[in-house]
């Protein structure tokens, strides 16, 4: 199941994004390749009042599958990650890692609780 973050990451706009600079315009959810034919469109230039005319024509290479790979992509990226997030939900705060530089007592209790957390999500391939 997608979370939120994790949707913002794999959202469609960020695909296309990786995969061209042409300014995009999307008009509601893109879930099937009828979608990306209607919903999708594309900058092709602007009129004499400089405002943006929008097509659905894509770019060279734009296609609804190289989107979708793209996705998949990010998803990859993102889930490979994970490690590192949970990581840091629960590492100690900075003001307690600030305390700790004063005192050595609270310096080995941070230590000890890295060193559990590093154990408890450890680094893939590690």
């Amino acid at each position: 199941m997608i979370n939120e973050d994790k949707y913002y990451y794999t959202y469609i706009s960020r695909a296309i994004l990786a995969l061209t600079n042409v300014p995009c315009n999307i008009n509601g959810e893109v879930k099937t390749e009828e979608d990306w034919n209607t919903k999708v469109q594309f900058r092709t230039g602007t009129d004499e009042n400089n405002v943006n005319i929008w097509s659905t024509d894509k770019p060279e290479g734009i296609t609804y599958a190289a989107v979708k790979a793209k996705q998949a992509e990010l998803e990859a990226e993102y889930d490979a990650l994970e490690w590192i997030r949970k990581r840091q939900a629960e590492y100690p705060s900075v003001q307690d890692l600030v305390v700790a530089l004063y005192d050595t007592d609270d310096k080995a209790a941070i230590d000890a609780k890295r060193a559990e957390i590093k154990l408890k999500y450890p680094k893939p391939g590690a």
